[in-house]
């Protein structure tokens, strides 16, 4: 495991167990650190410097979720990650079973060379047909979007990111979400695939929160 997983997972556990924690020794655990932890180490879209930060906590298997990545991500990207008003954090929300599992690990073992996006938009281009999660299909996709075989189906057999996927989806619950896709929205929990007019209203509303109080979000 490369160390940038090795400490994605270790913080996530850390976080688990100090959210679970009830030693009086514990300093709790605010959100809002949770929260920007999640958006500095996940992977993105859009920069750094965005005002606004949405995080996705989502499940490829989700009907919902794929809508949101049909439908309303390619509008968020043209009016506001494109212009650096936005940074789109993905993160695993993985309770539809075994396959949402394995192939929310698949996306980690692509982001080892470097593709995550484009597989991420591969599962959910291939999600509606049956059986779309086998193990042959995840290894399909992967020569499909252009990468090296042996290392992904080495990656993918390993189970090395089961344990982040696992990390991420128990952080998803802690915070509240309760069903696939949930997004935060600097901190804003927003439940479902919401047509892209509610996602502008609430952007456009922190975008003029933070230009009234004259601290933009780093």
């Amino acid at each position: 495991m490369n160390r940038v997983n090795t400490s994605m997972v270790a913080a996530l556990s850390l976080v688990v167990a100090l959210l679970f924690s009830t030693s009086a020794l514990a300093q709790p655990i605010k959100r809002d650190e949770i929260f920007a932890y999640l958006a500095k180490n996940g992977p993105k879209r859009g920069t750094d410097k965005a005002p606004v930060t949405l995080i996705e906590f989502s499940d490829f298997q989700c009907s919902f979720c794929r809508k949101f990545w049909q439908t309303t991500l390619p509008l968020l990207d043209k009016k506001y990650i494109s212009t650096g008003k936005l940074k789109f954090i993905y993160r695993h929300f993985a309770v539809l079973g075994k396959s949402s599992e394995v192939a929310a690990q698949g996306v980690e073992c692509a982001g080892e060379q470097g593709k995550f996006w484009e597989y991420h938009d591969k599962l959910f281009a291939s999600a509606g047909s049956p059986l779309a999660f086998t193990d042959g299909k995840l290894k399909g996709y992967a020569k499909e979007v252009g990468l090296k075989s042996q290392a992904f189906n080495q990656c993918l057999d390993s189970g090395k990111h089961l344990k982040k996927v696992e990390g991420e989806t128990a952080i998803a619950g802690l915070l509240g979400a309760r069903g696939t896709p949930a997004f935060f929205l600097n901190g804003q929990l927003l439940v479902g695939a919401q047509p892209f007019e509610v996602f502008e209203s609430l952007i456009e509303e922190e975008l003029k929160k933070l230009a009234s109080s004259g601290k933009p979000k780093p």
